[in-house]
């Protein structure tokens, strides 16, 4: 069955257009409470990021839910790990997300866990949209849900997040610049790092409702570069609006990505034996962290673009680590869903380890030069002749020491044309090459 609202993280858009308005979120919730009850009863848990929006969809969809008999338990502003995190302490029968993750203020988006708090099957999902496309009945008024708010959610949480950090030392002598992007960790991570014994520098921590992302943040780590040298931190950390990314900064001020912290915390697990399989990363994955994996001997796989692919590869192999370039990372030993603060912390697990700092333990893993360009164009250009011989004499220069990826996107007329290499002029030259022939 195609499904007509989610994509690849829930449903998202700008607010007040269709379908993120609050006529549809009503009808949504009440789907989802259709979908996710069947004969149970139980509860839905609602978290939201710190967006102005999130007061008005948090109302429709609370709205919608108890019109399908069920009830509903409400975490305020949370991190999207901490509701799935919460969602399977609570036994509930599915969380839902009120974010745009690193989006600007005026999107937002919903997404759902599902019991054991996980990204939900395709069938849940259809089952909800099925449910979109029949008339909304509600229930008697007998069997109408509840609402009630769970008060120690933030504290619960930061108790897990705690925990999640297992090495013998703490965190004293570290001072760390946290930048919580204005997004729903403002009020979980200063206090997760502070109760480990860091000194802990905290920027972005002022939400309004507006400002969530806006210059700050995982997407925006200028402010944290200049923050960490300023304040003369030892590393900074940099999460995203809705705290399922994370991105860090060393000593010196640079940034290191998603790629070289997956490297990190693989390179961890590796040294103390505790890795279980291989590293799964996507086609975007920069070539380094490959090449720097295979020295180690540690498999390495790339999946499709989106944490969904990343994590049903990780379920098919049997795995437990893996990631993105953009600082979403999958520790599934440490968490069920990609959660910031916990990756952030198994690598200072890591530092801590290794007793180097974070630009030390990086230099094992050496970025590649990439670069990439859009080229507007029908999808089918890319098994066209001309490109694919293209393609085979771009990677034909390049040997081993480098690659070639096509990517048409799913949302435009545009192929994105990428080349990797260790000679940063020849990859330049390549990629302008096979760009001009993807676009003639």
């Amino acid at each position: 069955m195609a499904r007509e609202f989610f994509g690849t993280d829930g449903i998202r858009g700008r607010v007040g257009e269709y379908p993120i308005n609050t006529e549809f979120v009503l009808k949504l919730g009440w789907a989802a409470g259709k979908a996710f009850a069947g004969a149970e009863s139980g509860q839905i848990l609602i978290g939201k990021d710190t967006r102005l929006s999130g007061y008005m969809l948090e109302s429709a969809l609370q709205a919608g839910i108890t019109s399908a008999g069920v009830d509903v338990r409400l975490l305020g502003p949370m991190p999207t790990p901490a509701i799935a995190y919460l969602t399977r302490t609570f036994h509930g029968l599915a969380g839902v997300v009120i974010s745009a993750s690193h989006n600007p203020f005026y999107d937002n988006g919903i997404k759902f866990f599902s019991s054991e708090g996980q990204k939900l099957p395709d069938r849940i999902e259809e089952t909800i949209e099925h449910y979109l496309g029949e008339p909304m009945v509600t229930v008697p008024p007998e069997q109408t849900g509840k609402v009630s708010r769970i008060t120690d959610a933030a504290g619960r949480y930061i108790e897990f997040c705690k925990s999640r950090y297992r090495a013998p030392a703490g965190l004293e002598g570290l001072r760390i610049v946290v930048d919580c992007a204005h997004g729903a960790t403002y009020h979980i991570a200063p206090s997760v790092l502070s109760e480990l014994g860091a000194d802990v520098v905290a920027i972005g921590v002022e939400p309004d409702g507006l400002n969530i992302n806006k210059d700050v943040g995982s997407t925006n780590p200028d402010a944290l570069k200049l923050a960490v040298k300023e304040r003369r931190a030892d590393l900074g950390i940099a999460l995203d609006g809705d705290g399922d990314r994370v991105v860090m900064v060393d000593h010196h001020g640079d940034l290191v990505d998603g790629d070289e912290l997956l490297y990190i915390i693989a390179r961890h697990r590796h040294d103390r034996r505790k890795l279980a399989g291989g590293v799964v990363g996507t086609v975007m994955s920069n070539f380094g962290l490959e090449r720097a994996l295979q020295n180690l001997d540690i498999p390495f796989h790339r999946s499709p673009v989106g944490d969904r692919y990343v994590m049903a590869d990780l379920v098919e192999r049997g795995w437990i680590l893996g990631g993105e370039s953009s600082g979403h990372i999958l520790c599934l030993d440490q968490s069920s869903t990609g959660d910031g603060i916990v990756s952030a912390l198994q690598v200072l697990n890591a530092i801590r380890y290794f007793e180097r700092p974070l630009d030390e333990i990086k230099s094992g893993m050496s970025k590649y030069p990439q670069r990439m360009i859009n080229v507007s164009c029908d999808k089918r250009r890319v098994d066209e002749p001309s490109v694919i011989d293209a393609v085979s004499r771009i990677e034909g220069r390049l040997g081993d020491a480098g690659r070639v990826l096509l990517r048409p996107s799913g949302t435009e007329p545009v192929v994105r044309v990428m080349v990797e290499g260790e000679d940063e002029a020849l990859v330049n030259q390549l990629c302008e090459d096979l760009a001009a022939v993807v676009g003639a």
